[in-house]
């Protein structure tokens, strides 16, 4: 049942959503503080790529951007974003619930997921054995999620429950540690990094502020400056999220 909530949950607001995430200034906090330093080291030229919660397709397209060769696959919950993922990148987008599987038949290089997790809270657990089952061992997860660690985190639950753009009883913060042991010895952690201050909020997330894009594109500048400041605060209590890399144990 849960599944089935996020599924037309995710179909209701993935028009706003795309016109929110996948914008200019969006996109390039994406890049800055996302992407680069979780794939800060690694060469994925070739390797096929499981790209999960993997919505229109930016993820992947960014990979094929970097990696010449890639073959990234998308998987997602909902038929509209595996469409869409479908006609930006090219590439295969499966309908495919993460706390469920089936997995492929042929298990993968390496995974992704950016801000997919946090939407499996009703079966973590079941949502780490399927990804560990697509992985072949020694096959890296790269993920970004929201910190449960966070000094706002209690802030955070209650914008969960009121704001419309959230679905609280199948979503919610995750902590890192917290996370790793629901993983078993499935996985080892390579790293993790907290990161996330007020271009986090007013950049990258102006869906849920309802930031118009003018003003958001004016304010870019200037908050994606302080954001690169204050990525500097040691610890996970500042942060509002956080990217892992992790290994596929065997």
């Amino acid at each position: 049942m849960s599944s089935t909530r996020q599924a037309e949950h995710y179909d209701r607001i993935i028009s706003s959503y795309d016109e929110h995430y996948y914008d200019a200034d969006s996109l390039a906090y994406r890049r800055e503080f996302i992407l680069e330093p979780l794939l800060s080291g690694l060469d994925l030229r070739g390797q096929r790529v499981a790209d999960l919660a993997c919505g229109s397709g930016q993820t992947s397209l960014f990979l094929m951007e970097r990696f010449p060769g890639v073959k990234p696959e998308g998987f997602d919950i909902s038929a509209e974003a595996c469409r869409r993922y479908g006609e930006a990148t090219g590439r295969p987008g499966l309908e495919f619930d993460l706390t469920r599987g089936p997995t492929p038949a042929e298990p993968f290089d390496a995974a992704i997921i950016v801000g997919g997790l946090h939407h499996c809270v009703a079966n973590l657990p079941g949502a780490l054995a399927t990804v560990a089952q697509m992985l072949k061992p020694g096959g890296s997860f790269l993920m970004f999620e929201p910190n449960a660690d966070y000094v706002l985190q209690f802030a955070r639950r209650i914008w969960y429950r009121a704001d419309s753009y959230f679905d609280a009883d199948t979503e919610a913060a995750l902590s890192h540690q917290a996370l790793l042991t629901a993983a078993g010895h499935d996985f080892t952690c390579q790293s993790v990094r907290y990161f996330g201050g007020p271009a986090f909020f007013l950049i990258y997330n102006s869906l849920v502020l309802r930031l118009p894009h003018r003003l958001k594109h004016a304010l870019a500048p200037a908050l994606m400056t302080i954001e690169r400041g204050y990525n500097r605060i040691p610890g996970r209590w500042a942060h509002a999220s956080f990217t892992a890399r992790w290994l596929r144990a065997g």
